[in-house]
């Protein structure tokens, strides 16, 4: 028990590099994906074609690859050459990987509001985007917070993969401590941190759910 109590202080350390990495992430590619999802249903085709192939991007390739290509290979893209620092790097390769997923969710959300609401709306005399603000963006919330609550808890697990920049994130401090003590209980500890952060989220998202489902009631 003692040892596992020393464990505490690095793990915690890490945990909020990992922490970190998530609230930022999120901050971002949830805003960016539901602008993604609005040009995706764009009647502007190359805009909606433009946004669609980014999407196919992003989501066919592995985010290690995507982390791989923003550190080490955007500083030789010819008219970008910008070289990050690692932690920064992580952030803009999680965010536009993120973004993509949330932009189909969204896309799905507002494509599921039936097409009457949108009628009604133009006969109060609405425009376009106040039917999306007052009337669809509020009911589209509600319906994709199981599949956004998925993903977000996905991305908890997947910022590990930034153990490939060289971050001190909670995975890496354990695998290090590992190497040195010769012990899996890092690993284990590691995994405590891992399922007290989903759990918390889960509880979040579950208890959003029973709000709105309230609300539908």
């Amino acid at each position: 028990m003692e040892y596992v109590i020393s464990l505490l202080g690095p793990m915690m350390g890490g945990a909020l590099v990992t922490l970190k990495l998530f609230v930022i992430t999120l901050a971002l590619s949830i805003p960016l994906g539901l602008a993604l999802a609005l040009m995706r249903i764009s009647r502007i085709k190359p805009l909606s074609s433009a946004v669609g192939a980014y999407i196919w991007l992003m989501r066919g390739t592995p985010l290690m690859l995507q982390l791989l290509f923003v550190y080490y290979a955007l500083p030789f893209v010819p008219v970008i050459g910008v070289r990050l620092p690692d932690f920064p790097a992580a952030v803009v390769a999680f965010a536009l990987n993120y973004a993509a997923y949330f932009a189909e969710i969204f896309r799905a959300g507002i494509k599921s509001i039936d097409r009457g609401q949108y009628e009604g709306a133009k006969v109060l005399g609405m425009s376009y985007a106040q039917t999306m603000r007052r009337i669809v963006l509020p009911q589209m919330w509600a319906r994709i917070l199981p599949p956004v609550s998925n993903e977000t808890i996905t991305l908890v697990k997947d910022t590990s993969l930034i153990y490939v920049l060289a971050l001190n994130d909670l995975l890496r401090v354990a695998r290090g401590v590992v190497q040195r003590d010769f012990t899996f209980t890092p690993f284990i500890v590691a995994g405590g941190f891992y399922l007290l952060m989903t759990l918390l989220l889960t509880w979040v998202f579950q208890s959003l759910e029973k709000r709105h489902a309230k609300y539908e009631a």
